[in-house]
């Protein structure tokens, strides 16, 4: 590791995909866990830098002896990085995975109201988005559920759910938390393979030995089919620069991220070339 920062590319790349503005508020849903403890550092220093307030919010699903002691795992992280903590604790009822999620966005925006957020970032990264395809493919999804968590959506009137690690592997996130020397709750849960997700978690482990770009590969194609499902205009000039390609003869070996990182550069209207493919390039020109 070089530097006194040598993880200021993640903390850049959450602090881009965020974009906090001076006096902002911005609540972090963090349950205690590596990843969303993760999340809160991160934020912290984002919010930091932008001169924004950042508070973390944790949700107690009470549904297991130990979800006291995540909470005061992110008590004891508030603490450590001098944030303040909100708690709410759900009421009695079934260990349903829809009715703890349902229930749970619905305190985390409660807390937002509270603090004056109007935004709520969770830590669901790679790995997460991989396993929300997956389980949307097993279940006959139709093309909208190869789009997986949106990156961004309405929570409440007024309040927008943000996800800034959906491209973000979670060995990097724990890596973060020793990193800034954090405390992280385990949950035991996640062994239970009598829940959908975690049996689809287990047999991952795996392919990812043989496939060691799984994460990113589904990542990638959630992102294009989210974006080709709401006709975006890089959607559009992707697919335009791939038939112009195609028309050429040109398309065979056209990687999916040289085409993209070229309509990045139309579209931000950066001069000089932009390579496709050996032999094949645009160039961009001022007038």
């Amino acid at each position: 590791m070089r530097g006194a920062r040598p993880h200021g590319g993640l903390e850049q790349y959450v602090a881009q995909r965020l974009a906090l503005q001076a006096g902002e508020v911005v609540l972090a849903a963090v349950s205690g866990g590596a990843d969303s403890v993760a999340l809160a550092a991160l934020l912290q220093r984002c919010a930091a830098e932008a001169q924004a307030t950042l508070v973390l919010g944790h949700v107690n699903h009470r549904v297991r002896p130990s979800s006291w002691q995540d909470e005061a795992v992110v008590l004891s992280v508030g603490a450590a990085l001098g944030v303040r903590v909100l708690t709410r604790s759900l009421g009695e009822g079934s260990a349903a995975e829809a009715r703890l999620r349902a229930e749970r966005y619905v305190a985390l925006a409660d807390m937002a109201r509270e603090v004056g957020a109007v935004r709520v970032a969770t830590a669901h990264h790679a790995q997460d988005q991989t396993e929300t395809v997956l389980l949307a493919l097993f279940r006959g999804t139709g093309p909208g559920g190869l789009r997986g968590m949106p990156a961004r959506r309405p929570l409440a009137e007024g309040i927008r759910l943000e996800r800034p690690l959906l491209r973000t592997r979670p060995h990097d996130l724990v890596a973060y938390c020793l990193a800034r020397g954090l405390p992280c709750a385990v949950d035991a849960s996640n062994a239970d393979v009598h829940y959908g997700r975690n049996a689809v978690r287990a047999a991952l482990v795996g392919l990812r030995e043989r496939f060691p770009h799984l994460d990113e590969a589904v990542a990638r194609c959630a992102e294009i089919a989210a974006e080709d499902a709401a006709q975006s205009e890089r959607a559009h000039m992707r697919r335009r620069l791939r038939d112009e390609l195609g028309h050429a003869g040109e398309l065979t070996d056209v990687t999916f991220e040289r085409l993209d990182a070229a309509v990045q550069g139309l579209q931000s209207g950066r001069h000089g070339r932009h390579f496709i493919k050996r032999g094949i390039h645009f160039e961009v020109r001022g007038r």
